[in-house]
C-alpha cells in the first residue's frame, strides 16, 4: 500500500532540504508518494518505489491553457507510470507556477523539484529529463542550459522548433485564410490586446472556415493554408486513414485540424504568449509563399484541389506574396528567442520521438532541431525516431518506454545502439506486450520557417 507523505508548506520543504542527505540515494523500503508546493507556488509530485533503481525521471508536462486545472504531473499517462514504477524508476515533476507559455517558470520549477527530491531521497545515480509536447520544449531547454544536472533527455512530440519558429509557422496559415477567404474582414492576426479580443477573432475566423468548407474554392484554399503549416491529411486516430490519392478525404481531415488551430493556438494561445513577450513576436516579411508551398509535402494535394475547383493556384500565391505583411516587435522577438529558442548545442545525449501524423506540432519540427544541432556541432548526440500514427503525442506506453531504454543504453555505452526502428519495436513489445509497435524509417521534410539562436532567419522586425 502506498505510503503517502504530503508536504504542503514552505516550512516543511525547507526542513527537508536541511535534513536530507546529499550523498548516496536512500532507497525507500516501501513505495513512497510525495506531494508538495515549491516557493514559486508550483506544486510537485514524486513517486519513489521500494527498491528504487537509482534513476529519477524528471517529467515536463505539456501546454496548459490559462483557466484550465494545472496539477503536477510526473508521467505522460497512468499506464506508463505504473510500468516504470514496477521497473524501479523514481518519477517526479511539477505543475509549473503559471499556465500558458510558462517556460520562464517551468525550467526553474523543474530544477527545484529535482532539488527537493534530492533532499528527500539523496542524489540519484542518474537523472533523465523527459517531456511531451510543450514539455519537450522545456526538456530541451533543460538539456541545453542545465546539462550538468542530467545524464540525458527524451523529447516526445516536442515543440523542438522553438518559440519563434512555432509562432511564425502558426501565423502563416491564418494569414493565408484571411488574405484569400476574408480579405476585408479586419480580423487581427497579431497584437491581440486581450483574451476577449483573441476569442472574438477566433470565432470570426472559425465562421469564415465553416462557410469556406462548403465550396470547392474554399476547400482548396483551406488545403493551401494547411500545407503552409504542414498539417497532414491523417492527423487524428479517429479519422479513417485516407488513400494516398484521396484528396477530398485528406482535405476534410485537414479542415478539422485547421479549425482546431484557429480555435486555440492561432489566437487565444497567441494572445497569452504575446502578453508575456510584450508584443508580437512573429513576422512574415520577406516570406516567399511560392517557395514554401513548393517544399511542402502536400503540394500535390493542393494542386489537384485547385484544379478540381477551377481556381488558379498561381493567382492565389501571388495574392499572398503581394498582401501587406506583418512585422514583429523587436523586444518581443528577442524575449521569445532568449527564453524559448534553441542553440542546438547539446552536451549529453538526447532522443526525440514524434508521430508522423501530428497536426499541432508537425513532424517537420524535428528537421528544425536537427538543423540547430548540426549548426551547434552536437548532431552525433541527437537521435530522432518516428512512430507511424495520427495525432499529437499518440504514443503508447511501450513506445515511450522503448525510447527511454534506448536513451539509457546510449548514456551507458556512449554509442547509439538498439535505437533503430526495428530495435525500438522489439523494445516496445518487451516493455508492454499490449502496445502495438509502430516505429518506422522516416525522414521528415524541412521545417517551413526555421529559426534558432545560432543561425536565426531574417527576422523582419520593427
Amino acid at each position: 500500500m502506498m505510503h503517502r507523505i504530503r508536504t504542503r508548506t514552505l516550512v516543511a520543504v525547507a526542513a527537508l532540504l536541511l535534513a536530507a542527505p546529499l550523498t548516496a540515494a536512500a532507497r525507500p523500503a516501501e513505495d513512497v508518494h510525495v506531494e508538495g508546493r515549491l516557493p514559486s507556488g508550483a506544486t510537485y509530485l514524486m513517486d519513489a518505489p521500494a527498491g528504487w533503481n537509482g534513476t529519477v525521471l524528471l517529467y515536463s508536462h505539456g501546454y496548459t491553457p490559462p483557466g484550465v486545472p494545472n496539477p503536477a504531473r510526473n508521467a505522460p499517462d497512468d499506464t506508463t507510470k505504473s510500468l516504470l514504477l514496477k521497473q524501479g524508476y523514481a518519477l517526479i515533476g511539477s505543475s509549473y507556477a503559471t499556465t500558458g507559455w510558462a517556460v520562464t517558470e517551468a525550467v526553474p520549477d523543474q530544477l527545484a523539484t529535482l532539488d527537493t527530491f534530492t533532499a528527500r531521497f539523496g542524489r540519484a545515480g542518474r537523472t533523465i529529463a523527459w517531456g511531451t509536447s510543450y514539455g519537450g520544449l522545456v526538456t530541451t531547454a533543460l538539456a541545453e542550459r542545465h546539462a550538468s544536472r542530467l545524464a540525458g533527455s527524451l523529447s516526445m512530440c516536442g515543440l523542438v522548433q522553438g518559440g519563434v519558429a512555432n509562432w511564425n509557422s502558426t501565423l502563416d496559415p491564418v494569414f493565408a485564410l484571411k488574405t484569400l477567404l476574408a480579405p476585408g474582414s479586419g480580423i487581427p492576426l497579431t497584437g491581440l490586446p486581450s483574451p476577449a479580443a483573441a476569442a472574438q477573432a477566433s470565432d470570426a475566423m472559425t465562421a469564415v472556415l465553416a462557410g469556406a468548407q462548403q465550396t470547392a474554392d474554399g476547400r482548396a484554399r483551406i488545403a493551401l493554408a494547411a500545407a503552409l503549416h504542414n498539417i497532414p491529411g491523417w492527423n487524428d486516430p479517429s479519422q479513417p486513414r485516407p488513400a494516398p490519392t484521396d484528396r477530398d478525404a485528406q482535405q476534410s481531415n485537414q479542415y478539422q485540424a485547421v479549425v482546431g488551430l484557429v480555435k486555440f493556438p492561432a489566437f487565444v494561445w497567441r494572445q497569452e504568449a504575446e502578453s508575456r513577450a510584450g508584443g508580437n513576436m512573429s513576422w512574415n516579411t520577406g516570406v516567399d509563399y511560392h517557395a514554401m508551398l513548393r517544399h511542402s509535402p502536400y503540394l500535390k494535394e493542393v494542386e489537384e484541389l485547385y484544379a478540381k475547383a477551377g481556381l488558379s493556384l498561381e493567382s492565389d500565391l501571388n495574392s499572398l506574396d503581394s498582401a501587406p505583411r506583418i512585422r514583429a516587435d523587436r523586444p518581443a522577438t528577442d524575449w521569445m528567442s532568449r527564453t524559448s529558442s534553441f542553440t542546438g548545442r547539446l552536451t549529453k545525449p538526447q532522443l526525440n520521438i514524434h508521430t508522423t501524423g501530428d497536426a499541432l506540432i508537425p513532424v517537420q519540427s524535428e528537421s528544425a532541431y536537427r538543423r540547430a544541432a548540426t549548426a551547434g556541432g552536437s548532431a552525433p548526440l541527437l537521435r530522432q525516431r518516428y512512430v507511424d500514427n495520427a495525432g499529437h503525442c499518440t504514443f503508447n506506453p511501450g513506445e515511450q518506454i522503448a525510447a527511454l531504454h534506448a536513451l539509457e543504453d546510449r548514456i551507458g555505452s556512449g554509442h547509439w545502439s538498439g535505437s533503430d526502428p526495428a530495435s525500438l519495436n522489439s523494445r516496445t513489445t518487451a516493455a508492454d506486450p499490449d502496445s502495438p509497435a509502430r516505429y518506422l524509417p522516416y525522414s521528415p521534410a524541412a521545417y517551413p520557417r526555421p529559426y534558432d539562436r545560432a543561425h536565426p532567419a531574417d527576422v523582419g522586425r520593427k
